[in-house]
């Protein structure tokens, strides 16, 4: 090669790359530049046929978030107040212009197609409320204690697409409690000690329990506070107000010592942990309490900066000292004041779970004296509640709309992370409808308190759109066509007519706690004696199999198209387990030993079926949930001691035999084919010695096996998981329905 003509291939290729780089050049305006980046980030290459645009208020709305989408040039165009609507505008391009969903896990991207559909007429969309919360404390335990930042950005990303600008924001908090206990003279061990485990740190948080699961690593304390600062950076980038923490009266024990006249009572117990593990609380009446929310405030602020929205929660599923409606009253005044000192533009955000969950206490005798008492004792505007659990009871609808106080409508939908099939579009359609039209001025937004994600992410999907005022939401036979073709990767009528079906008749109930397919709880002949376990489906599992076998005759393609069918059929061999367990038991009453043990072995062979086609999706791998576990440990011995916990929450929850055991179950490879399996294998032999003898099954003893297996998982780690997916997941499915 002359050296002319590699001088020309250099110049060409320098010039090709200059002509790269004009393409790919951000917008000197950082909300362009933030959604410019988005979009990378999720289609993996710069919207060069987008252009973005800022403009200002819509004329004549109240509500100031709006987009617009439309054909210009030979490009998309999308204008918006805002970066947070123009993500929202990006999204819903991307869903019904080009039939994608971004999921909400880093994995979760999408390919657009080559030539953009162009969109023929502009379309105007405006925001129905100025408030979408997103998450519950105890998600930050049940799907997020081990993200690292990639998992984060990718789910901000998520959050700014579905219009979120209120998101749930607590991580690193214990770092700055670290920092304020041992400068008001604590050890550095009665610190950490203090502390849960990782997992376990949201009901720490909530004030239910303390000491269990720790010391927490000083490693673990560090490494959240520099992630913490990375999500509130992002999340501003997206115009989002991040709920920050603040002091509820949680203190350590040790606290005494330093502070012996100091209001410090012990707490009531929670979930049958021992009196050793219960929580300290400070009345907020004391001198101390607002000393010590300044402290906090001040440092959180120096930390991670503030949109003065804190979120507080005196007696989260806890007892208050008394039931007076003056006690109640001058408490959250008081707590409201603390907080007013600290910073004097704040608002006081808070869960009102305490108003379903205690209902008998706070809802005595049909009367609301003591919830307007508490709610009511402060401004309004400097408060802000969040209708927890509204899919199940809507409290605004007790207590005169929360007596004009502002709040936000929630859907909750998941327990746990329990992978159950659940979620009624038509039922969220119309009780969202209906509190615009009865709820009041104060009605201020919608949200989501999910505990875990996984399962059913759709119905999230679907509760911010229901926020903007574009009416295909408004009805669901025509939205659950769009929905299908985005899910299935393509338009077909049979894949059209699935998902209709599924909406129509196995997206029928709401999630519950304990929501579980009976093969994921301890094994009994009676009610099993794990947590709540409600089996309930409600529907003819042949349904669920019509609707999986029309998934796969639409042959779509897709991440979405994947993951559902895989979840959907879990969820009939789940079902057909428990079908066929009734049988067992019939036969088991009529002392039938050959019977009983031909279908003991269908039974186990479940296991095995699930485990294969669990194996093929990331989302239903325990191996990749003790991973990432593993991962934050310094040394071997964190990551063991991660590996413990995160184990832990999965099944016992706590200590051999807790009251919350098997909460958090969930239906992925590892735990069907190392816990699940091995307890049911048990139960078979037990029963068949018991049939042999002529005697009664003894379920206290084989309760107490159970307890053993259940300990020795999380504690002694048995096992090895794969943390990355095997086999192709439709090819599975079709093996598995045939």
């Amino acid at each position: 090669m002359s050296k002319a003509f590699k001088f020309i291939v250099v110049i060409a290729a320098l010039v090709a790359a200059a002509i790269i780089m004009k393409q790919e050049r951000y917008s000197s305006n950082p909300e362009i530049a933030a959604v410019q980046k988005l979009a990378k980030r999720v289609t993996g290459q710069f919207p060069k046929n987008f252009e973005f645009s800022i403009a200002e208020n819509q004329a004549g709305t109240e509500i100031k978030d709006w987009f617009r989408l439309e054909s210009h040039k030979g490009k998309i165009k999308i204008t918006a107040n805002n970066a947070n609507s123009l993500a929202v505008g990006l999204n819903h391009y991307y869903k019904y212009w080009c039939n994608k969903t971004v999921g909400w896990f880093k994995n979760e991207k999408i390919t657009l197609p080559e030539e953009l559909p162009q969109v023929d007429e502009p379309v105007t969309v405006n925001a129905r409320v100025e408030d979408r919360f997103f998450l519950n404390y105890c998600t930050y335990g049940y799907t997020m204690p081990w993200w690292n930042w990639e998992d984060w950005e990718h789910f901000i990303d998520w959050m700014a697409l579905q219009g979120i600008n209120l998101p749930l924001a607590i991580t690193g908090q214990e770092s700055i409690w670290y920092k304020i206990w041992t400068e008001m003279g604590l050890s550095d061990e009665q610190v950490r000690s203090y502390f849960t485990g990782p997992a376990h740190l949201p009901w720490h948080r909530m004030l239910n329990i303390d000491h269990w699961g720790g010391p927490l690593p000083k490693s673990w304390l560090d490494g959240q506070e520099a992630l913490q600062k990375q999500i509130v950076a992002r999340e501003r980038e997206f115009n989002m107000r991040p709920v920050l923490p603040a002091f509820a009266g949680h203190v350590p024990a040790a606290l005494k010592e330093v502070k012996p006249d100091a209001q410090i009572e012990r707490m009531s117990d929670w979930a049958g942990f021992a009196l050793e593990d219960y929580p300290y609380f400070l009345d907020p009446m004391d001198t101390l309490f607002p000393v010590i929310q300044k402290k906090f405030i001040e440092k959180e602020i120096e930390l991670y900066g503030t949109d003065h929205i804190y979120g507080i929660d005196l007696f989260n599923e806890m007892i208050p000292r008394s039931w007076e409606p003056e006690y109640l009253s001058r408490v959250s005044r008081q707590c409201y004041e603390s907080l007013a000192a600290a910073d004097k533009d704040a608002v006081w955000l808070q869960m009102t779970w305490l108003f379903y969950n205690e209902r008998k206490y706070w809802f005595e005798n049909d009367s609301d004296e003591r919830v307007k008492a508490f709610l009511t004792s402060y401004p309004a505007e400097k408060s802000l509640l969040l209708d927890y659990y509204c899919e199940r009871m809507e409290v605004w609808q007790k207590t005169q709309s929360y007596y004009g106080v502002p709040f936000i409508w929630c859907y909750l939908g998941n327990f746990g992370g329990n992978t159950f099939l659940a979620g009624n579009i038509q039922d969220i359609n119309e009780k969202i409808e209906n509190t615009f039209v009865g709820a009041g001025s104060n009605f201020k937004g919608i949200g989501s308190t999910l505990e875990g994600f996984d399962c059913n992410p759709f119905m999230y999907q679907y509760v911010f759109e229901k926020a903007w005022d574009f009416q295909l939401h408004k009805n669901i036979d025509d939205y659950s066509y769009r929905l299908a073709d985005r899910r299935i990767g393509n338009s077909s009528d049979i894949g059209r007519e699935a998902w209709n079906y599924l909406l129509h008749k196995i997206y029928i109930g709401r999630s519950v706690p304990g929501h579980s397919p009976i093969l994921n709880l301890r094994p009994s002949f009676g009610r099993s004696s794990s947590y709540h376990s409600s089996i309930r489906f409600g529907y003819q599992n042949k349904e669920l199999l019509n609707a999986i076998k029309g998934m796969i005759e639409a042959d779509g393609e897709g991440a979405a198209y994947e993951f559902d069918l895989v979840n959907l059929t879990r969820q009939w061999l789940s079902n057909n387990f428990e079908i066929k367990f009734a049988d067992y038991k019939a036969a088991y009453e009529a002392k039938d030993a050959a019977k009983t043990q031909k279908l003991a072995t269908e039974l186990l062979a479940t296991f095995d079926t699930l485990e294969e086609l669990l194996e093929s999706q990331s989302y239903f791998l325990v191996g990749k949930w003790i991973a990432d576990a593993r991962s934050h440990g310094a040394d071997a011995a964190e990551s063991d001691y991660f590996e413990s916990n995160a184990r832990n929450l999965l099944t016992s929850w706590g200590d051999r035999g807790n009251l919350l055991t098997d909460y958090a179950d969930r239906t992925w490879a590892g735990l069907v084919s190392t816990y699940y399996k091995p307890r049911w294998e048990m139960f078979f032999a037990d029963a068949a010695e018991a049939l042999a003898s002529g005697k009664d099954f003894d379920q206290a003893a084989f309760d107490e096996k159970c307890k053993d297996l259940e300990y020795a998982w999380w504690k002694d780690r048995p096992g090895t998981f794969t943390s990355v997916p095997v086999g192709n997941s439709v090819e599975i499915v079709k093996k598995i329905i045939k």
